[in-house]
């Protein structure tokens, strides 16, 4: 894929992602709370992760307009996300009251991760 094809489809991923960090977390976790809520609920700690995720979720909506020149924040996404879903991971694998996690954010953030690092294109 050319470098103009990945940052259109980059755009529309931006777009996506960031419209589901700021509406979609909130509503997996209210619809989906067994694979996308802390066992036992713990809704301090579920508001805390929805500001985070909806504030991430206005600067990718933000950085569509120029993807390039918002690299750090779309590989701070990546990274973030890989770390959130290996620790979760490992936690999912330990406590069996997260084992539900492996079915809804776990592959929700690797996917996250996955889906940006492929369509972000090499620097020019």
């Amino acid at each position: 894929m050319n470098h103009e094809t990945k940052l259109k489809y980059l755009k529309i991923a931006l777009a996506l992602i960031g419209t589901f960090f700021i509406f979609g977390i909130y509503l997996a976790m209210h619809f989906l709370p067994d694979s996308w809520g802390w066992t036992p609920s713990q809704y301090e700690y579920e508001q805390m992760i929805i500001g985070i995720y909806a504030t991430l979720g206005v600067f990718l909506l933000l950085a569509i307009k120029d993807p390039m020149a918002n690299k750090s924040l779309i590989w701070f996404t990546i990274w973030s996300s890989v770390v959130h879903g290996g620790i979760m991971f490992v936690q999912a694998l330990v406590d069996t009251t997260d084992r539900a996690n492996l079915h809804g954010d776990i592959p929700a953030l690797f996917g996250v991760a996955i889906v940006l690092a492929y369509l972000m294109p090499k620097s020019r």
